[in-house]
Parts: C-alpha cells; sequence; structure tokens
C-alpha cells in the first residue's frame, strides 16, 4: 500500500512555488519537503485543507492511493 503525494502536480498547475505554498499555507519549508517527498507519517487535516484551499483544489488532488501488489492473493 502506498499513498502518492503529488503537491508537485498541483504547484505546477498553479504556477506556484514551494517557498510560495509554504508561505501561504504556515508550514515550515522543512515539513512541506518531508510531505511533497512522501516521507511524513501523518497530514493534519488543518494543514491538508490549507494546503487545498491555497491551491484550490480538492483532497482527492493530492493524495493517492497505489495498490503495492500487482494481483490480490486468494486463500483456499
Amino acid at each position: 500500500m502506498a499513498i502518492i503525494i503529488n503537491v508537485d502536480v498541483m504547484l505546477a498547475k498553479r504556477k506556484m512555488s514551494v517557498t510560495e505554498l509554504s508561505e501561504r499555507v504556515g508550514i515550515t519549508m522543512a515539513n512541506l519537503s518531508i510531505l511533497k517527498n512522501g516521507k511524513a507519517k501523518a497530514v493534519r487535516f488543518s494543514t491538508l485543507e490549507a494546503i487545498c484551499k491555497t491551491l484550490d483544489c480538492q483532497p482527492g488532488d493530492i493524495l493517492e492511493y497505489k495498490n503495492d501488489e500487482a494481483t490480490p492473493s486468494c486463500s483456499s
């Protein structure tokens, strides 16, 4: 199971820099970098809300679930 963070995609679509997003959301560059690189263990809803408000997007535009398993296993 993997959660993919698409902040870079939304930043490119909105033509916004990481620095500008950091300042508008009120999150440090270090924490934004951790989130952006998929290293975060959790995201506060208030932070996700602020990112979505700033980038004018939905949470699903930022977060994506990707199944790591190629095929599901069946037990007999």
